[in-house]
């Protein structure tokens, strides 16, 4: 083992929030070292089983902002107005996420992203990056990590002032926290899965579906999407259930892979060549939320994203709420400079209920895009929560768009509010079919009275 090195903050995991933590501690004079387990993105294909794009909404552009980012990353997005849906009966509609033109998100390749961010951190002068680095051991009363060269195969030793821990949903520091009985991490893993499929570009590069949308199959107890890609391609996810009929159990031979999609989304055979041979070679990820506490030790190590508070994807925010957190760090670090004892807790404190809200709000998003999007009243109640907010655009935004496109609204307060306002949108349309049935005069008087009241009241 190499002697002790020193550095003023180490950041486990190179990722895409490791990669803007680091580039944002540097803007603040921190020295950072990054150790990544895989080898560097820039140079390598892309790691197979880990989503091909995501989603960036308000929050996670907003933090990229924050850090100069944002004209580096605008020629990777795809913008998706709202959602087209693909019923089972071969039916289309569209279902719009916000009313302003600007309410949109954006698809992003996950690895031209992490690309963008590791290139803009190891441009700053304070940040040194280094791939291919496993961790085997934290010792977080000292701050100090043990890590291996996975090329050469010999461990060194650094110490830190701080360690950030940004490796992800399977965090190596939050398991070390659990083993020495300095945190608990409760694991709610759902009973679904998700595999990776390829909707190609046509002969002449061209989407073969509408490309400023995500496409659902929602099909009750389980889903397909799309999000298009730049080159024309669509990437899909199929979410099913393990053992169930259907489930991923029944679907590991060609015919039956073949029968379930020509049963189910009988649609898409035509736009998928390679189904299944690409269904039999990828793997079936798992689908969990992680509920942590604490997420700091010792003053010197702090758990931040998916290593503090991973998430089912369904409301598209793991990333988004990351990057919040990289950001709101940095906030605080501006406001009280690095004395790390006092800021994680802080932290923590100020992140905590929202990382609790956006867990929440996403398994109830799963529910919402498999199955109610295809309930007529869950269009009816949206018609009647936009009516309301071109009424009272302060006091009325809808959940969804409160937590896509508000960033200066938290998760919590958005779930707080959501909690409230879907009362009165069930109330309002109770008994009613479409929009023209509703009192809409009463439903702005409700709504006034509602939410012109404190709200605590």
């Amino acid at each position: 083992m190499h002697e002790l090195r020193h550095s003023h903050s180490l950041i486990l995991g190179g990722g895409l929030a490791g990669a803007l933590l680091a580039l944002l501690l540097a803007q603040r004079g921190l020295q950072v070292h990054v150790l990544e387990r895989r080898a560097d993105p820039r140079r390598a294909a892309q790691e197979r089983g880990r989503s091909i794009n995501l989603a960036l909404a308000a929050r996670g552009i907003d933090a990229l902002e924050f850090a100069g980012l944002m004209p580096a990353i605008q020629p990777l997005l795809m913008p998706m107005r709202g959602r087209h849906l693909h019923e089972a009966d071969g039916s289309q509609h569209f279902l719009s996420y916000g009313q302003r033109p600007e309410e949109e998100i954006y698809a992003i390749s996950r690895h031209a992203l992490n690309c963008a961010l590791l290139d803009a951190a190891a441009a700053h002068p304070g940040v040194t990056l280094s791939f291919g680095q496993r961790c085997v051991e934290i010792e977080p009363a000292h701050g100090t990590v043990a890590f291996e060269d996975m090329g050469h195969g010999t461990i060194r030793r650094e110490q830190a002032d701080v360690v950030l821990a940004c490796d992800g949903a399977g965090s190596v520091a939050r398991r070390t926290m659990v083993d020495r009985g300095l945190c608990e991490a409760r694991e709610e893993w759902l009973p679904h899965g998700y595999i990776e499929l390829t909707i190609p570009a046509d002969a002449e590069g061209r989407h073969r579906l509408a490309a400023d949308a995500l496409h659902i199959w929602p099909r009750g107890g389980y889903m397909l999407i799309a999000l298009p890609n730049p080159d024309g391609s669509f990437t899909c996810t199929l979410f099913l259930p393990y053992d169930a009929d259907p489930g991923f159990t029944q679907l590991r031979e060609a015919a039956a892979v073949e029968t379930f999609f020509r049963a189910r989304f009988p649609d898409t055979l035509a736009l998928m060549p390679e189904l299944v041979p690409e269904f039999l070679a990828n793997p079936v990820g798992r689908l969990g939320t992680v509920r942590t506490r604490p997420w700091h030790a010792e003053g010197r190590l702090l758990l931040l994203g998916d290593a503090a508070h991973p998430i089912v994807p369904f409301h598209g925010q793991g990333m988004n709420c990351a990057f919040e957190d990289c950001r709101d760090l940095a906030r605080l670090i501006d406001a009280h400079g690095a004395d790390w004892p006092t800021l994680l807790p802080a932290f923590e404190a100020l992140r905590r209920p929202s990382a609790e809200a956006i867990a929440d709000m996403a398994l109830e998003n799963y529910v919402e895009m498999r199955d109610t999007v295809r309930d007529p009243r869950f269009a009816l109640k949206k018609a009647l929560a936009f009516e309301l907010e071109r009424a009272f655009p302060a006091q009325f935004i809808p959940r969804y768009s409160m937590v896509m496109f508000h960033p200066e609204i938290s998760y919590a307060e958005a779930q707080r509010r959501g909690a409230r306002q879907d009362v009165l949108l069930e109330e309002l349309t109770a008994g009613c079919q479409s929009l023209e049935e509703i009192d809409l005069a009463q439903a702005r008087r409700r709504a006034q009275e509602q939410f012109a009241r404190p709200s605590g009241a």
